[in-house]
Formats: C-alpha cells, structure tokens, sequence
C-alpha cells in the first residue's frame, strides 16, 4: 500500500477512476473525494467508491490526507492547490492530473509549503466520456504517466508517487515541464484542435447536409468524431493555459498543410507521395511501441 490515506479533488472520469484503480489495487487505506457539483458527489455516494465525499471545500480530508490528487479543470488547478494550501499534512505529497505542466509549475512556484512535497502529474489516458459515472479502474493500465517534479523536489516522494501510479499499472516517465508541454501539444492538443475545426467545418458546409455527413461518414471521419466530443470545457482550458506550445505547433501545422495544397493545386503527386509515405513510417513506429 502506497499510502494511508488518499484525497481526489474532483470526481469525474480521471478522479473516480483514480479512486476506482487504488481501490482495486490496495494503494490506499481511505479515499476521499471532494467536488464542487452536488449530482456529482450524489452519483459518488451512491456508486461506493469513497469512505468520504466533500461537497465543496476539502481541508478536513486534506489535513488527513498523505496524497492529495487534483483532478480539476487545468485552469482552476493552481487555485485549488492554494485553497488547500493551510490544510495540507505536513509530509504530504501534492500532485495533479493535468494535461499542461508548465503553467501549473509557474503559477505555485515559490506558493507551496516546504514541507509538502509538490510534484505535478499527468496520466494520459482517458475517455471522450465524462462524470463518476463513466470511470473504471482499469483506464490507467499500460498506459504513460508523465511526473514532471520541480528542481529540488524530495526523491524519495517522487519514487513513492511513481511507485503508486505503477501499481495502478501506468509506465512512468520523468520529463522536463517545458518539454512535456511541447510534446503534448504535438501528439494531443493539436489533434483535438484539428478534430474540432475539422467536425465544426463538415456540418457547416452548405453544400453538404448534416444528415449526409452522418450517413456516409467513413472510418477517418469517425475518429476525428469521437475526438471532438470530448468535454468542450476542459480542452478550452488547456488550449488557454498552453497556448505558447499549441500556438507554435499550429503554425508549423499550417505551413504543412499550405505545403500539401499547394501541391494539389499544381498536380505535384511526388510531393503527395512522399509526405503520406513518411506518415506511414510513422503509423508502423507506433504499432510497434504499442506491441512491445
């Protein structure tokens, strides 16, 4: 058992998976949980996943509490941290659920307590579902959890966060929070930007209906689909507060694509060719790393 007693702010899909996977795995003796929605804590009462839910402020399962895990939206991450700040136990590990690393790390830096052992997280997993309701403890197996720990950070807590997400069955990686912005801006957020312009564009066409876009609505269409119904709300805040990595990654994006039209409009099919071929190398690349 990673630790005695564990507190999730925010139950939806990541949270009350969180609660669900330590549940199962035996990481945690108590799990709290605190949301600010009352259907939702209503809906975490009745689902039994915690010995105690919080509708609203969490200090006393905070003072109580050896691991706290923010699962808030990213733009109210740094608020909450400093909200539970006065409560936290001395010792205690603080850690976040975040897509965005950087934004986080600058708006707490110098903020936390000495003696709180502050290391942001990120589990890349999920669903296009959201709420209590859609978690289930098996999200965050063989999957990637990036800790991007702040310089000077205890490493000793840092092993026993890593030790907790691993036996919740996520490979652990240790990056820069500059660097994890980046890379995720390129593999993640750019994608969920595109999907959403991409869905926006084809029902607003009005040389296409929307129930021929429903109709014949191939496999490459479909996945683009189910990217862009993820929650509108969450990816608003991590377009906002990663906007310098996004913004850098769309423009190259938008030179590519120039690039590409361009050789459509001049029936340069080796160009065609070589850029779909290369993208094809890269598809195998990550067959591959899925296999192994």
């Amino acid at each position: 058992m990673s630790f005695d007693t564990l507190l999730i702010v925010g139950g939806g899909l990541i949270g009350s998976s969180i609660a669900r996977a330590a549940r199962v795995k035996g990481q945690a003796k108590t799990i709290f949980i605190a949301d600010t929605s009352e259907p939702a804590c209503k809906a975490i009462t009745k689902l039994g996943i915690a010995d105690g839910v919080a509708d609203g402020p969490a200090d006393h399962f905070a003072a109580q509490a050896d691991l706290v895990i923010l699962c808030t939206p990213s733009a109210r991450l740094s608020t909450t941290a400093m909200a539970l700040m006065p409560s936290l136990k001395s010792g205690a590990i603080l850690t976040d659920v975040g897509s965005v690393k950087g934004h986080l790390v600058k708006a707490l830096t110098g903020r936390v307590r000495e003696d709180v052992h502050f290391i942001p997280g990120h589990p890349i997993a999920g669903t296009e579902n959201s709420g209590p309701e859609s978690g289930f403890a098996e999200l965050f197996e063989d999957r990637w959890c990036v800790l991007t720990p702040p310089a000077g950070t205890d490493n000793t807590a840092t092993q026993k966060l890593t030790d907790f997400w691993e036996a919740l069955g996520s490979d652990v990686e240790i990056m820069d929070p500059k660097r994890h912005d980046m890379v995720m801006a390129t593999t993640s957020h750019l994608p969920h930007l595109i999907a959403y312009t991409l869905v926006g564009t084809a029902i607003d066409m009005e040389t296409v209906t929307r129930k021929e876009v429903v109709k014949f609505s191939a496999g490459g269409f479909r996945d683009f689909t189910r990217i862009a119904a993820s929650d509108p709300v969450m990816w608003r805040d991590v377009f906002l507060t990663n906007k310098q990595a996004t913004l850098e990654v769309v423009d190259r994006f938008i030179e590519d694509l120039t690039a590409l039209k361009r050789a459509i409009r001049w029936d340069d099919g080796d160009t065609l060719v070589d850029s779909f071929a290369k993208t094809r190398d890269i598809r195998r690349r990550i067959l591959d790393a899925d296999k192994d």
